[in-house]
This record gives structure tokens, sequence and C-alpha cells, in this order.
């Protein structure tokens, strides 16, 4: 009799620890570079709402 149950999958947290870089991240990194950009006078601060 052969075994049919699947491989066990990884468990949810597990899976989730993983290192990734996701969209929050990105906005995150994209925000803190525009306003670093800001402070050092790199972009004008009339654009800047």
């Amino acid at each position: 009799m052969s075994d049919d149950r699947p491989a066990a999958e990884p468990a949810p947290t597990q899976r989730d620890s993983a290192l990734a870089f996701n969209e929050d991240w990105a906005a995150t990194v994209l925000g803190l570079v525009l306003l670093a950009l800001v402070l050092l006078g790199v972009i004008p601060t009339g654009l800047v709402p």
C-alpha cells in the first residue's frame, strides 16, 4: 500500500518569516529617500505640498 498523502506543507509562520520586500517597505524606503532629498535641498521646498 502506497502513501498517497501530499507532502507536509511548512507551517504558516515558517513561510511568513522569510525576508520579503513588499510594497509597504518599498513605500517606506521611497518616502525616506524623498524626505532626505528635501532636507538636503535637492528638492526645493516649493515643490513639497
